[in-house]
């Protein structure tokens, strides 16, 4: 029996219980799929909407959650999906929240938001400043999660003329966590034919969206190393072994992994960003921590970058007479593969997005040497991913992702819902005249 094997009991039960009346519903056909794009947007602009979003987008602000402690957010969203009468999964991934609209039949088609804030004090001073210190949505995921919710709403408003299901993916710790790969190991895209994110950016204009096909963001791995010698007095520094010159030297051996090992058209990056050790300015420390991350684009070099790391620390430690122990923690920051847009899914957002925006307002952009772990949903079925722009030159200049002085545009959460609910509505119904269902197999239900 799989592991959602339980939901098309569920998923009845809830629509009888729950059924409600629909606005007009005609559009969503495949006569009109060049027109649900427009549709949607106009939906997700109207004034209840619009402020439905803001309010959950704001509510989300003032409590931040970091990754896999996401309770208070977990719950906001499953009360607004049992107002709305949608069934859900809870828990998964601690936090985590899939919700499913539509038939509860194939075709499926996902759409995902991560919900995890970060680390950091907010410098904004604003209303909604978050209420808990030390911690901030600086990245935007309280806006992502607000884009989904509303995109649900507009998605139930129409549920009973669905050709399949949306499944909604309310994703913990994207932040270094890896809260989509704890999601996918249990089994949520099980049947799922495709997967849609999208982030938004502070470096587009608002009403853009920015992607490309095939790679888009990096793999990413994290490394730390202890480098032990033997401290003493500075003054006297032949009867020491000094691992603060160790690990100097190891630094700058790195740096040389990416300037004369990699090809230079191919991008890659190891960066050292700690380095710990030592209390006084005449005392040699016994040991030394140094730390950072290395990222490329392909399997084969992130898994030779990560071997030649190991090599360069624990050799050119063993030459300045010191021991290094390398832990690169993928237990708790397991290695992010790198972001792939699926090819095809590439052809579907073009005509989507250029339905619902123009042309004009579509970028292809550049490989980013950040991460995502929506690589992983993308790594086990196809996946696409894009950028969302929120520039308003009026409205003064936005800080990047990860500031304390990072703000969000609000105007950018209708664009996010309509995009959400029209990729998803338009797959199933490109996808429906292509699936076969057996009755009694595994893919007849989730």
């Amino acid at each position: 029996m799989g592991f959602f094997s339980w939901i098309p009991l569920l998923f009845n039960l809830c629509m009888l219980l729950t059924a409600k009346p629909t606005l007009s519903n005609s559009f969503l056909s495949k006569e009109g799929l060049a027109e649900i794009p427009s549709k949607f947007f106009n939906l997700a602009k109207r004034p209840e909407v619009f402020q439905y979003m803001v309010n959950i987008r704001r509510a989300i602000h003032e409590n931040p959650e970091l990754g896999f402690e996401e309770f208070e957010t977990s719950k906001l969203i499953r009360n607004e999906l049992d107002k709305m009468g949608i069934p859900y999964k809870y828990p998964i991934a601690v936090t985590g929240v899939v919700g499913y609209i539509g038939t509860g039949k194939p075709p499926f088609v996902a759409i995902r938001a991560d919900m995890d804030a970060l680390a950091m004090q907010e410098a904004v001073e604003w209303e909604h400043k978050s209420k808990i210190p030390g911690k901030m949505h600086a990245c935007g995921h309280d806006a992502h999660v607000a884009m989904l919710l509303g995109a649900t709403k507009i998605l139930q408003e129409h549920h009973s003329d669905l050709e399949g299901t949306v499944v909604l993916v309310f994703q913990p710790a994207e932040e270094g966590g890896g809260g989509a790969k704890k999601m996918l190991d249990v089994g949520i895209l099980e049947n799922v034919d495709a997967i849609f994110g999208l982030h938004v950016s502070t470096r587009y204009p608002l009403g853009m969206v920015a992607t490309r096909p095939g790679p888009i963001m990096a793999g990413s791995g994290f490394f730390e190393a202890v480098i032990t010698g033997k401290g003493g007095h500075a003054a006297i520094p032949q009867h020491t072994i000094d691992p603060i010159l160790a690990a100097s030297n190891i630094i700058v051996s790195l740096q040389h992994l990416v300037s004369r090992e990699a090809d230079p058209l191919d991008s890659q990056v190891v960066t050292v960003a700690k380095f710990q050790g030592g209390g006084a300015f005449n005392v040699i420390p016994d040991a030394v921590t140094i730390g950072g991350t290395f990222r490329a684009f392909s399997k084969e070099i992130f898994v030779q970058l990560k071997q030649r790391i190991e090599e360069v620390i624990t050799l050119q430690a063993s030459v300045q007479r010191c021991n290094a122990a390398v832990d690169f923690h993928t237990n708790e920051k397991p290695f992010y593969p790198v972001t792939v847009n699926n090819i095809d899914l590439h052809g579907h957002f073009l005509k989507v997005a250029e339905s619902m925006l123009g042309g004009n307002n579509i970028i292809e952009m550049q490989p980013l040497m950040g991460a995502e772990d929506f690589s992983f949903f993308a790594e086990a079925i196809p996946g696409y991913f894009s950028y969302l722009g929120m520039i308003n030159k009026t409205q003064g200049r936005l800080e990047p992702g990860h500031s304390p002085y990072f703000k969000v545009n609000e105007d950018v959460l209708p664009y996010g819902a309509s995009l959400h609910a029209s990729l998803a509505v338009t797959y199933l119904l490109e996808l429906q005249s292509q699936v076969t269902t057996q009755k009694g197999s595994s893919h007849d239900e989730l």
